[in-house]
């Protein structure tokens, strides 16, 4: 997470903010003490983020160092090539292709993700060539960074997602196995008869998936997510007096997964900012951010009707941290900023980590599944529908 920060604002107090947020809320840290699959699903989905950011890094190093040498060669003025140069061999690109992968092979609404990847590098290339006056670097662009994106995405995603299901493919008896040999002229017929069987399978399982709708206690619709409408109870004894520790005449030991209030409320209010100043700025660091939470967002509000977890929200949390933390980056202030101006950032962004810190104490009982008198469970309840 920091590393992502650092690579975005180029600023290592952006960097530890964004740090502080991801390892104090409450969401990532019942995640990763559960290891249900979101949290590993994050993972990769942070990582190939971040193989994509070193990839913009470097390929632009490599544009605008042969750029250069063209110019000095033709007299200082560069000549206008129909092509133009390439930007290199792109393996960070080729790394991104493989954690989006795994990310797939842990969820499939990576898919999103992916595909607003494969968006986002091929327009930061394409932009490349525009900054460095380079001519046609719109279709160029588009032709020389985008087939090779989609090979170094799409295809090399698709094999380590293939590979995945390598226990699959030895089984003799797996779910779907034999489903070709089962049928006969069904299905997609160009597909070899093991695909075709993993294919049918995949549809299968996404028939169901998509239409899921039992209903559940603790189901919570998307758009509850950022406003902590109805967070995911995992575990909830009551002890008595003498036993597991209960000191009081009843006891509460729960596990709540809820991320901390003070984050994800600030989200709301970090997401309005950062719309404001790419529409002002054109930043392309909150502008790629936006982007990603929307394609990892918005598409669950396709499925109304599916039984849905506050938790699915750990797949784009991150994203929403690294707005949160470039927000209160220019809350802080640039080095032009006045005396004045500093210090009141300065104040209002350490009152608010010391209150994020506070309120994370306050909420680790419920995190952890501590033995705690019941009223004192009961105090943590401010809305009914925590409960």
């Amino acid at each position: 997470m920091a590393y992502a920060a650092w690579l975005l604002f180029r600023s290592m107090t952006v960097a530890t903010i964004a740090a502080i947020l991801a390892s104090v809320d409450g969401l990532m840290f019942v995640e990763s003490r559960l290891a249900l699959l979101d949290i590993f699903q994050m993972f990769w989905i942070l990582a190939t983020f971040v193989c994509l950011l070193l990839d913009r890094q470097q390929s632009r190093r490599v544009l605008a160092r042969k750029v250069a040498a063209l110019a000095q060669q033709n007299g200082g003025t560069l000549p206008q090539l129909v092509f133009g140069p390439g930007s290199g061999w792109h393996l960070w690109r080729l790394a991104a292709g493989v954690c989006a992968g795994a990310a797939v092979g842990v969820k499939w609404n990576s898919l999103f993700f992916i595909a607003a990847f494969g968006l986002l590098t091929v327009f930061w290339d394409v932009n490349a060539r525009r900054i460095l006056g380079l001519k046609n670097w719109a279709v160029v662009g588009v032709l020389r960074e985008g087939l090779p994106a989609f090979v170094q995405m799409i295809g090399v995603g698709l094999i380590v997602y293939l590979s995945t299901w390598a226990g699959w493919f030895k089984s003799s008896n797996a779910f779907y196995r034999h489903w070709a040999q089962d049928n006969p002229g069904q299905g997609v017929q160009w597909l070899p008869t093991d695909l075709r069987s993993l294919w049918e399978y995949h549809v299968s399982a996404f028939n169901f998936h998509s239409k899921l709708d039992s209903p559940h206690s603790y189901a919570s619709p998307a758009w509850k997510w950022l406003l902590l409408g109805r967070p995911t109870s995992y575990y909830y004894e009551s002890p008595k007096m003498g036993s597991k520790g209960c000191t009081a005449s009843s006891c509460s030991e729960a596990i709540l997964n809820i991320g901390n209030p003070l984050i994800w409320w600030a989200f709301i209010a970090a997401i309005l900012v950062a719309l404001i100043v790419t529409i002002v700025r054109r930043d392309w660091r909150f502008t790629s951010l936006l982007f990603v939470f929307a394609v990892g967002y918005f598409p669950w509000f396709l499925y109304p009707n599916r039984t849905m977890f506050y938790f699915y929200a750990l797949s784009f949390e991150p994203f929403l941290i690294l707005i949160l933390a470039g927000v209160l980056g220019l809350v802080l202030g640039h080095s032009g900023s006045s005396v004045r101006r500093k210090r009141v950032g300065l104040y209002f962004t350490g009152v608010y980590l010391v209150a994020v810190l506070l309120m994370s104490a306050y909420f680790w009982p419920l995190w952890t599944g501590q033995t705690i008198p019941y009223n004192e469970w009961l105090h943590h309840m401010w809305f009914s529908f925590w409960i």
